[in-house]
């Protein structure tokens, strides 16, 4: 096995990208030039050391603190401490090893933050999977990455991951059993910890998983200085007071993307409380709000309209909030406008992907209109670049790319990924069409492939959406593709309508975007009408599934097409 290696032991200077490599020998290049990466942590812009030692100087500050909320109840900064050690005691045991990657698939609570702040505590990687992905998927991740531990749901899935050369072991919850162990037996020689030395911070911590358009998932690799510095500073943007501990009530799977500012972020870097449910339930969130006080609420934009849509209950209390934040998908304006009328805040807009680029509405000096926010260099720095990668002026549409603190350092043991989507100085390629205007605020005008192409033309659903989105009958609003002999592709707009509100036909809606000034031959020529969106596991409209609903019923209406 290949040690890790870090610049230090390397000889890595200056404007050399340095290559960490996993025990298993998978090799982990930054893309950003070491001498950014130090010039921001001499700014202070990233702490200068590992999360397990951020998190265990918050036990020591305010061990009695509530650091995290789930199905069980309540658990302090102490109690959570002796848990994580335990786990890493039975990490330690199975040897497992700092260089490590260690596969995490369980549902938000207690087990998950503590199996992966144990994977920190022992100098290892985690890879957190998000849920709903298949065997084939699990088995890809697990191999691609060469994970050489996975704490797993249960014998099912360990199933699925016998016999891949580098997993040593296969956790899972309770006492275990056969080829797996239990992440909850008992292990009366544990060690307490001696085993704890600090991570290089400069070294990957975390990857995070994303199905992005490859065939495959991604895997993005973040540093601990990625994770504690630049995700964390995006953070305390939404809501700088420093003076009062954040309570974070978190909606979305810990595993995915978003979910990335739970464990690493409010516990390890921020020191404060982490409230989740195991699975999305609308009316047990609004209950989580007002027993447990949360002063930030991250939803992705249809957990938002959902809790928008339920009726105020009479002892509803909703004030600890201070800043509601959508990500993970485009906010809709019908789902903003739905929330202020029922909460009477407005909803924070971010901007982001796990490809390591962020922009936010939380502190706009002007109205955002449709512009996702003002860049954040100290984050993530955004400029707009043509077909030759050649950077554009203000108001010139292109490709947006992003640089940072909170910049990946690579994808996982894929090459022509970094290729496809990283420039030699660090660049991140986000694959989305954007432009700056003259107050330099982003404008993100759709996905490079998220288009339909129509007899030659192309037409990008995001705007199509954006219209559809404005109709004040409909509450939610998607556009996919359906093959077409004639044409090739035609657009499907699937709508839910508005509480109370009548279903839009095909022609009030073509009368409505032509009166919003879209283009004839971008209107949608397929509707289909939905009781309720399909989500996918990270609670997001899963458009896959939209679109074969539209073939299957593909009905054309060609009224409203030309």
């Amino acid at each position: 096995m290949t040690a890790p290696t870090t610049p230090e032991t390397t000889g890595t200077t200056g404007t050399e990208q340095p290559v960490w490599t996993s025990r298993a020998g998978v090799p982990f290049p930054d893309h950003v030039p070491r001498d950014r990466r130090r010039a921001w942590v001499a700014a202070g812009l990233c702490p200068d050391t590992d999360l397990y030692s951020l998190f265990t100087a918050h036990v020591q500050e305010h061990p009695d603190r509530e650091a995290l909320v789930d199905d069980a109840g309540v658990l302090s900064y102490a109690a959570l401490d002796i848990e994580v050690r335990r786990i890493a005691d039975v990490f330690e045991q199975a040897g497992l090893r700092a260089g490590d990657l260690v596969a995490l698939r369980l549902p938000n609570g207690r087990d998950a933050v503590a199996a992966e702040l144990a994977v920190y505590a022992i100098g290892a990687v985690a890879l957190p999977l998000p849920p709903g992905g298949d065997d084939h998927d699990l088995r890809a991740l697990l191999a691609r990455s060469r994970a050489r531990g996975a704490v797993l749901t249960g014998a099912p899935q360990a199933r699925v991951v016998v016999g891949l050369p580098h997993l040593r072991t296969v956790f899972v919850p309770g006492p275990g059993g056969g080829r797996t162990q239990g992440l909850h037996a008992p292990h009366p020689t544990a060690r307490h910890g001696r085993w704890h030395r600090s991570a290089d911070p400069y070294g990957p911590a975390r990857i995070l998983v994303s199905s992005g358009t490859e065939a495959e998932p991604k895997m993005v690799a973040y540093s601990h200085h990625a994770l504690a510095g630049g995700r964390a500073r995006y953070v305390r943007a939404l809501h700088p007071d420093s003076s009062v501990a954040p309570r974070h009530l978190v909606l979305v799977p810990l595993a995915s993307s978003f979910g990335s500012l739970g464990t690493p972020v409010t516990l390890a870097a921020l020191g404060g409380t982490l409230i989740m449910q195991s699975g999305f339930d609308a009316e047990g969130a609004l209950r989580l709000v007002a027993e447990h006080r949360p002063t930030h609420l991250f939803a992705v934009p249809t957990m938002l309209r959902r809790l928008a849509d339920l009726p105020p209950r009479p002892d509803e209390d909703t004030s600890s909030l201070r800043v509601v934040v959508s990500s993970g998908a485009a906010l809709p304006a019908a789902t903003a406008d739905a929330w202020l009328r029922r909460f009477a805040r407005p909803v924070v807009s971010v901007y982001g992907s796990s490809d390591g680029v962020n922009c936010h509405t939380a502190r706009e000096n002007l109205p955002p209109g449709d512009s996702v926010g003002t860049p954040d260099p100290t984050v993530a720095r955004v400029r707009i670049t043509g077909p030759d990668g050649t950077p554009l002026t203000t108001g010139h549409t292109g490709q947006i790319e992003a640089r940072g603190p909170m910049t990946p350092m690579c994808y996982v043991n894929a090459p022509e990924l970094d290729a496809l989507y990283r420039t030699s100085d660090g660049w991140v390629r986000t694959g989305d069409l954007g432009r700056l205007d003259e107050h330099g605020r982003l404008h993100v005008l759709g996905r490079l492939k998220r288009i339909v192409i129509r007899g030659g033309l192309n037409i990008s659903l995001a705007e199509v959406e954006r219209e559809l989105g404005s109709h004040p009958a409909v509450a939610e609003a998607v556009c996919v593709p359906v093959p077409d002999p004639a044409f090739g592709e035609r657009v499907c707009a699937c709508l839910r309508t508005a509480p109370g509100a009548p279903a839009p036909t095909l022609s009030d809606l073509t009368t409505h975007l032509l009166n919003r000034g879209l283009a004839r031959r971008k209107l949608p020529e397929l509707l289909l009408v939905v009781e309720e969106m399909p989500l996918g596991p990270t609670g997001k409209i899963c458009h896959r599934t939209l679109a074969a609903r539209a073939i299957q019923q593909r009905v054309p209406d060609r009224s409203g097409g030309g």
